[in-house]
């Protein structure tokens, strides 16, 4: 089976993103904007609108299952680039929006 990420994003919508907080831009080393993280714990945040009901992450953009995108792509996290098409988290991902 053949996983196109710009056409799903259902991860985006469906998992907490959290990480270490020296990702973020405070740190020297980091890349991911902080304005579009939230505290966890003092050592990790999480992507804004993942902590969130339904969950749908600041960066995305689009409609999930028809053409997506994300708005940091070169500056996400270690989670997000960690995030396998085909994986278990992207079929279960997948499954809760029927794709």
């Amino acid at each position: 089976m053949d996983f196109d990420c710009q056409t799903c994003g259902a991860c985006c919508s469906a998992f907490r993103v959290s990480f270490y907080w020296s990702e973020t831009d405070f740190h020297p080393d980091g890349t991911v904007p902080q304005e579009l993280v939230s505290a966890v714990s003092p050592w990790h945040v999480a992507m804004k609108g993942t902590l969130a009901q339904p969950v749908r992450c600041i960066a995305l953009e689009g409609e999930v299952g028809r053409s997506v995108s994300c708005s940091i792509y070169e500056k996400r996290s270690s989670t997000c680039r960690g995030c396998e098409a085909g994986s278990e988290n992207c079929l279960r991902a997948r499954q809760m929006f029927g794709l």
